[in-house]
């Protein structure tokens, strides 16, 4: 009789509470202490009412719905307090995610704030392909012949600002043969003039870049074809003229 009536207490509350019990159960699955002092709680309804069966039969169908009702309305609760802790555990841990990620994870950079602000007073040039640049810095070594290899670190930017390729993140030079089209044509243009130790800011257009585009990835913006992007490039050395002043 009391396992009977325990069943039916939990299927009458779901059936009663069938909308909401949906979205309760993910929630109240986490906490399994209140899940089993619910059971506690029927377990005491019935032994109560097993007591009262033998004193007086009749009263039995009244003890039975008060009690059930009882426990419906306190199985209830619990579901209510569970909703709330849950929710306010995601909302802090929703808090603390956001806070973790502020700022956001900064990536490593040839122009900093301070540069950032300097490059507005410093004169842009134009070349006749359409090619911009603005010396972040005047180097003081050798500018590379054409097909002569160079070593350089870059971050490609798209016009937002956003990072799509850099050599700082792989932690390693480039090295490539200037001028032999190996890489994109407005940064072969735009290191053949530049001097070992500079550092420019190349505005390059979309027929000097990339064709075909480049896809996202994770972390990676999407490049549209022929549109626009932004080096900052520093001409590390030239190898063989790394000794030339």
């Amino acid at each position: 009789m009391s396992k009977r009536l325990t069943v039916a207490i939990h299927h009458h509350c779901r059936e009663k509470k069938m909308a909401s019990a949906s979205l309760l159960l993910p929630l109240g699955y986490k906490f399994g202490k209140s899940n089993s002092a619910n059971h506690q709680r029927v377990h005491r309804i019935n032994v109560a009412i097993a007591k009262q069966s033998s004193a007086s039969e009749p009263r039995i169908p009244a003890l039975k719905t008060i009690e059930h009702e009882n426990a419906c309305a306190f199985i209830n609760r619990r579901n209510l307090i569970n909703l709330g802790v849950g929710l306010l555990s995601l909302l802090s841990g929703s808090t603390f995610a956001e806070a973790a990620g502020l700022p956001p994870e900064e990536k490593p950079k040839l122009c900093d704030n301070v540069c950032e602000k300097e490059l507005e007073n410093v004169p842009m040039i134009t070349t006749e392909s359409g090619l911009q640049y603005k010396d972040i810095k005047v180097g003081t070594g050798p500018s590379p012949p054409v097909g002569f290899q160079v070593a350089a670190n870059y971050v490609a930017m798209v016009p937002s600002g956003q990072i799509f390729d850099s050599s700082l993140e792989k932690g390693q030079l480039y090295i490539f043969r200037v001028g032999s089209g190996q890489v994109i044509k407005g940064l072969d243009e735009g290191i053949l003039s530049m001097k070992a130790g500079g550092k420019r800011r190349l505005y390059i257009p979309g027929p000097l870049a990339f064709p075909k585009g480049l896809t996202s990835a994770p972390g990676r913006p999407r490049v549209a074809p022929n549109s626009p992007v932004i080096f900052d490039v520093s001409l590390e050395y030239v190898p063989g003229l790394e000794d030339e002043e």
